[in-house]
């Protein structure tokens, strides 16, 4: 992608789907529009990257997408609405370079499912043939029919 100083390359990354490499304004109102509100940023990887999300978006019910793990594997806390994966400069968010598009992706490739467990929540990997579009949904779709 070619890249000035006025956009942003990131990943864009809404619930139910696959992360997307976008280029948006690097402007305030953008980083709100693409996640749909005010912003809050967290910094839970060693990378130089920021998640800009919905600050929020947890009070306002936004599907849960996905969930970030510590180095031991526990879940602890869940991204609720579209996120952004942005890179750190100086003293501002900066585009993802190649590589650390690509981890990224990798790394939120796969959607995630939430299903409540009393006080606890259960994560599931969508799997991909769920994620196809509605019109290959209905072509594979075998009809059913009910004698009454």
């Amino acid at each position: 992608m070619e890249q000035n100083e006025n956009t942003l390359s990131v990943l864009k990354i809404a619930p139910g789907q696959y992360p997307q490499q976008v280029e948006i304004d690097n402007d305030l109102k953008a980083l709100q529009q693409a996640v749909g509100g005010s912003i809050g940023a967290s910094y839970p990887f060693e990378d130089s990257v920021a998640i800009v999300y919905n600050d929020d978006g947890k009070l306002m019910g936004l599907p849960l997408n996905r969930a970030l793990w510590d180095e031991d594997g526990l879940m602890y806390d869940v991204i609720a609405g579209t996120f952004l994966v942005v890179g750190l400069g100086e003293e501002d968010f900066a585009s993802l370079s190649p590589e650390l598009a690509q981890k990224y992706e990798e790394e939120f490739h796969q959607p995630e499912a939430f299903l409540p467990l009393g006080r606890r929540l259960m994560v599931i990997p969508v799997p991909d043939e769920s994620i196809r579009s509605d019109a290959e949904k209905a072509v594979s779709k075998p009809s059913v029919e009910h004698d009454r």
